[in-house]
């Protein structure tokens, strides 16, 4: 009768022992699946910057044309949200948006708005291509295969940007990936509108 009683005890405690390894488990594997989730989130999500363009004046980059785009399969990217980072290696400026300096008519980035708006701490939003009319100057969200141009008035920020500078930053937006800006202004200007970062 004493063996029966110690062999029921140890089914008892071998029974609370696999159903507590089971609840471990259950639980590392629900954490698992939430970071799991927001790695891809975090890899998912994000700007890339297409394009940098220029506009010259006076041997100067008077203008930029940040062109972005969200990443492919990534979700609704709310510009209003996102900031701008610049340098030219001896300042550094962090833009935000100005709902005042907005067009959807992007025919022509650097007549679509007056730059001379635009303070040293902004920027301006032309839309190039907005398909389902999302982007809006009180709601710049871009989506799917939109494009639109973050512009810059680098006279205002750096009083220019002659040849031969580096200017480096990022597009930064609420989360998700960040677009890289990086490129070197050409060693001459030999037209008004100058490509600078493919």
């Amino acid at each position: 009768m004493g063996s029966l009683i110690i062999f029921i005890a140890v089914i008892l405690i071998a029974g609370i022992a696999a159903s507590i390894l089971i609840q471990t488990m259950s639980n590392i594997q629900r954490k698992a699946m939430d970071t799991g989730k927001e790695t891809l989130v975090s890899i998912a999500e994000g700007i890339e910057v297409f394009q940098v363009v220029g506009y010259v004046v006076e041997s100067k980059i008077d203008q930029l044309a940040i062109i972005v785009r969200p990443l492919a399969g990534a979700g609704a990217i709310d510009l209003s949200k996102s900031y701008v980072t610049l340098s030219d290696s001896k300042k550094m400026v962090i833009l935000k948006y100005n709902s005042s300096c907005f067009s959807s008519e992007g025919s022509n980035l650097f007549t679509a708005i007056n730059s001379s708006s635009l303070s040293p701490n902004d920027f301006g939003i032309v839309v190039i291509r907005d398909i389902d009319n999302t982007c809006t100057s009180s709601y710049p969200v871009i989506n799917d295969d939109d494009l639109v141009a973050l512009l810059v008035n680098t006279t205002k920020c750096f009083s220019g940007i002659p040849a031969r500078t580096r200017v480096s930053g990022s597009v930064v937006p609420e989360k998700g990936v960040r677009g890289v800006i990086d490129f070197i202004a050409p060693s001459v200007f030999t037209s008004k509108v100058v490509d600078l970062q493919p």
